[in-house]
Formats: structure tokens, sequence, C-alpha cells
């Protein structure tokens, strides 16, 4: 879904459910939309995968960073500090206290978050060093914080890096998702690759740096938030290469919608497929509402689309979505195998068919991708998105 929705909504929310105090606080959390799990409380099987995460790790991360988990596993096990102070002499339980008191009243929900996010963070950093180490020769392009882009082999890797967060896309991440699209099209790769770093593929969007709407900015909000999607959704239309997703763990919302506008899908069948789109009263982007219906026939896209129904990797390959589904085991070993073989093709050749095969349909996506941002504009300011929205919130509280 596009970037802002949920945004505007919680504007909405202030406007039309004051002093409906129950109701109001269910808009303040960090609200989005098809990235739920990408901002909600991590689950306690979550908590529980970052323990054993963290004793897989190779590299000693330091005092200070031990600490801090440490604080953060009692914190979120046992609550706030509720031990005597050690005495001064007692140097490594006096430090270990002084962590865990220094998170005060933090609740055992947010600790169990920091604790998960911590750990993935250095679960990545260890594997981008180690990835780093093994391929020397890769070049890594400058100028992106939120996502990963090099060039090796002919082959143009963007890859989505905010792992502690499932590579959610925030507005930073689209614009340089954008750019990256942008120095692809020019650069001497032969084909362009996306994926993401870490369990997820992509988690869709992500709202938590634009909920602070001002008063009479809603609107104004609709309308930036639909010029930037209608831009992003442009450049994989327009895309001069072949362009490969590799869908290395569950992907949702945008991130699915654009896997029609993808030459090539290759999926882990760790993989799900999911589209909540209805579920939050939003409505279908990435030209969706017309490849959909193409690729799966109208009553499979219809169950998707309208219906929010969530796809296995098995699934979306029988479906036409995926061109095929690989072991999670051999996934990454299978797969650049393969785009190493493709990338070694003469390149104007590739270019040149894949423009043929496009070419009849590139004015009527972009048709497409103007209508879906209208009509998205509208859904996120419409009174049922508002309502969809507070209730998706209240049935995740009972949880």
């Amino acid at each position: 879904m596009a970037v802002s929705g949920l945004t505007f909504a919680r504007s909405l929310c202030s406007r039309r459910l004051c002093g409906l105090r129950r109701v109001q606080a269910l808009c303040i959390p960090a609200i989005h939309l098809h990235t739920t799990a990408a901002t909600m409380q991590v689950s306690q099987q979550d908590f529980e995968k970052a323990q054993e995460q963290l004793k897989l790790l190779k590299k000693d991360p330091g005092n200070e960073v031990k600490l801090k988990l440490y604080a953060l596993f009692k914190q979120a096990t046992e609550g706030p500090c509720n031990s005597p102070k050690p005495g001064m002499l007692d140097f490594v339980k006096k430090a270990k206290w002084d962590a865990w008191n220094s998170l005060g009243n933090l609740s055992q929900d947010n600790a169990k978050q920091k604790y998960t996010e911590l750990v993935s963070s250095l679960v990545s950093a260890e594997s981008s060093s180690q990835v780093k180490d093994a391929a020397p020769e890769e070049s890594r392009h400058d100028g992106y914080e939120t996502i990963i882009v090099t060039t090796k082999n002919n082959i143009t890797k963007i890859m989505f890096n905010r792992p502690e967060r499932k590579n959610a896309i925030s507005h930073k991440m689209y614009r340089e998702i954008i750019k990256a699209l942008e120095e692809a099209a020019k650069d001497d790769s032969t084909i362009a690759v996306i994926t993401g770093n870490g369990e997820y593929y992509c988690s869709g969007n992500d709202l938590n740096n634009f909920t602070n709407i001002q008063a009479g900015e809603t609107e104004k909000m609709a309308k930036d938030g639909a010029v930037l999607l209608k831009e992003f959704v442009a450049h994989f239309i327009d895309f001069p290469k072949p362009l490969i997703a590799v869908v290395n763990g569950p992907a949702i919302g945008i991130s699915v919608t654009l896997l029609g506008l993808c030459d090539i899908v290759y999926a882990s069948d760790a993989a799900t497929f999911h589209a909540p789109f209805s579920q939050l009263g939003q409505s279908p982007e990435g030209c969706s509402s017309y490849l959909f219906p193409k690729i799966m026939g109208l009553a499979k896209a219809n169950e998707m689309l309208l219906f929010n129904k969530k796809l296995t990797a098995a699934e979306a390959c029988a479906q036409g979505l995926v061109t095929e589904v690989f072991p999670d085991r051999t996934f990454q070993k299978e797969v650049w195998a393969r785009l190493k073989a493709y990338a070694s093709l003469p390149k104007n050749s590739l270019a040149v068919s894949k423009q043929l095969l496009r070419a009849m349909e590139k004015e009527k996506l972009h048709a497409v991708n103007n209508q879906e941002c209208e009509v998205l504009k509208e859904r996120w300011l419409s009174d049922e998105c508002l309502n969809a929205i507070v209730s998706f919130f209240q049935k995740k509280s009972k949880l």
C-alpha cells in the first residue's frame, strides 16, 4: 500500500474521535497498513528465537552490548529492577544491576521488542561482514542507508536492509529504491535483482516516521503519499533490464503487488504472500488490480486482493505469481547460480527483448498506476478506512 495511509487516518482519529478516550488510544501506536508485523510488539516465539540466535553469534559483541542485552532480558522476563543494589566492590554485579535499573519502568513487551531488534541487528551485522569477507570483489554503491546496492558478475543487487523492522519500507527507503533503480538502469549490469536481508523479504510499508501530521495537513499528506507511490511504481514499469525478485521470506503489501511487474520471481519455500487491503479499508496498488487477474485468473486474484488470502510459496507458484520455488536450505545457492548464468547472456539482447514484451502494456500499466493512486488517496481520507483501522487495532489489543 502506499506510504502514508495510516498517518492520514491517525490525524482523522484525532478529528473524529475526540472525547472517546478508549478509541483514541487505539490510534496512538505507530500505525501502518500492510506491514502490521513490522511495528507491532514481538511475540513470545520471536523473543525465544532471538535468544537462540544470540547463542549462534560467532563474534563477541562487546561488554557494553552484552550489558544491554542482559538488562533487556531481565526487564522482559521479570519487569523493572527488583533486586538489591550490589556493593561498590562487586564490579560485575553492580554493572549488571545498573544496566537493568537504568531501564526504569520500560514495559516487558517493549523490552522484548528492543531485545529482539538488538539481536537482529547483531545477526545482520555479522552476516553482512561474512558476505563482505567472502566476496571482496563485489562493488558496493555509496549513498544508501536503508538498502544495500552492490554489483557483481554483471548483476546489480538491491537488498532491503532494515531486518530489525522486517524490511518495512519508510519514505526514505522508497526514495532510495527509486534512486537505485535509476542507477541500475544506466550501469553496466545485465540484470537487476531485488531481495531482502534477514528472515523477511519485505513487510510492506512502515509508517513510524509519519505519524506527526499537523492539523489541516491531512489532505496534503494524502496527496504527497499518492505522488510518491505513483513515482515508485512507475520506476518498476519503466525499468529497461530484466528485473528479478528473489523472495527470501514473507512478503506483505506493496512488496507483493510489485511482483507482477518483475520479470521473474524466485521464492524460498519459507516465503508467504499477503496483501490485506480490505482488512484495513484500502485498495490495491502496484498495478495489481490489472496484473493479478491476468496472472492468476480473476477468481484467484479476487480471493487475494479482495478477501486478504495469504498464499504459501507453493500456492503462489501454482497461480503464476511465482516462477519457481526452492527449498529454503538451498535457496540462495541454487538461485544465485542461475542468476549468474542469466547475467552472462548478451546484455543488449535481453534489454531489447524485454522492451518488446513490455511495450504493448506500458501505456496501460501507467494508466492503471495513476488510477490506483487516485483511489488510494480517496481511501486514506475516508471514514470507512478509519473505521477499519480502528477495528483492526481493537482486535489486536485483545490478543
